[in-house]
């Protein structure tokens, strides 16, 4: 169950959402008003190009002229504003994967360069998002527009954060937007598209740059799944809607049949595998998030768990970094680079102990 955490904390900011992770989750058994402007000046050009029309799951949102205070919910939004050189007036704290900050490794190297760390007086106030959307604090912080392109939003959250300010949201399914379209959308909301082309070209250019050091990888078969010994019923596997394996898959991986073959029709992010059939969880590496050393130990020795076959093989990344894990899972063109340098040698040497 531990595995799931992330999309749980973000789930939170939405009540359909948060049902169907409840449903999951039952088989897997403060008054600052912040900075007073978010972002600098931009050029003549990039304010010409307003008012936009972003088209959103719920209909569409105008956004009238360029937005200078910035507000953003959920994860992967606030790191995309950034990594465009916009400070937004206010965040959510990351509850899960976070550092003594509310924050992460990347966003922190980020703000930083900005001259806007969280304890400066340019940083982003920060609210929590723990028992949902924010709005009384979001409010305090008269958003010019409220960015939610990636984020679980329901249509009764949507209409209540539009009386605040534009709200960009999803544009499809709940936590299924890719890095790259949330990085477009925000580019287009804040006037910014031309960077935020160049943004993904330059993320891209790194993840491939990086990920061509390790070879081994290239069209191994992979599941990013969940294993827990203590609830067995928790075992299951992320889909390919899910950042994690969308990821693998962009860096030449390929998703093992088992989860093709019982996701065909799903839209949803994670399937219950039942620990019984464990064997059945062929692929050369498996991946999972786990809390300690001991429970990964754990995993191995069990009499269901062992039997997959990645485990057999010692092709299984058991990663015990909730951070990484968070980098993944809400990847963004500041989590990813982040990322590779601790991951990508993991992957290697389990492509490496998977064989050919």
């Amino acid at each position: 169950m531990a595995s799931l955490l992330p999309r749980r904390a973000l789930l939170k900011t939405a009540g359909t959402a948060t049902a169907a992770l409840a449903a999951v989750a039952l088989s897997l058994t403060g008054c600052s008003t912040g900075p007073s402007t978010s972002a600098p000046a931009s050029s003549e050009a990039a304010s010409a190009a307003f008012p936009v029309t972003i088209k959103n799951v719920f209909g569409e949102t105008t956004i009238k002229e360029q937005p200078k205070r910035v507000v953003t919910v959920s994860w992967v939004n606030d790191d995309v504003a950034i990594a465009l050189g916009v400070v937004p007036v206010g965040v959510p704290k990351n509850e899960w994967g976070n550092n003594d900050k509310g924050s992460t490794p990347w966003k922190d190297a980020a703000l930083e360069k900005l001259g806007a760390g969280f304890g400066t007086d340019k940083a982003p106030v920060q609210f929590s998002e723990a028992d949902g959307i924010n709005f009384t604090e979001i409010a305090k912080l008269s958003p010019d527009v409220i960015l939610a392109a990636y984020s679980g939003l329901e249509e009764a959250d949507y209409k209540k954060l539009s009386e605040i300010a534009p709200v960009v949201a999803q544009p499809e399914l709940a936590f299924g937007t890719p890095w790259q379209e949330s990085t477009t959308i925000i580019g287009k909301a804040l006037g910014k598209e031309a960077e935020a082309k160049k943004l993904i070209e330059d993320t891209e250019a790194t993840i491939q740059d990086k990920v061509s050091k390790y070879p081994q990888i290239k069209d191994k078969t992979f599941i990013y799944g969940n294993l827990d010994p203590v609830t067995p019923a928790s075992t299951g596997f992320y889909t390919a809607i899910d950042n994690r394996p969308r990821f693998l898959s962009e860096i030449g991986m390929k998703l093992a049949p088992v989860v093709t073959q019982n996701t065909k029709t799903s839209t949803d992010f994670f399937i219950p595998w039942s620990a019984e059939k464990a064997n059945e969880l062929d692929s050369d590496v498996f991946i999972t998030w786990v809390a300690d050393t001991a429970t990964a130990d754990t995993i191995k020795a069990d009499p269901l768990f062992s039997q997959i076959p990645a485990v057999k093989k010692g092709s299984f990344i058991a990663d015990t970094n909730s951070s990484l894990t968070l980098s993944l899972s809400a990847s963004s063109p500041l989590s990813l680079p982040w990322a590779l340098d601790t991951f990508l040698p993991q992957l290697g040497a389990a492509a490496d102990a998977a064989g050919k």
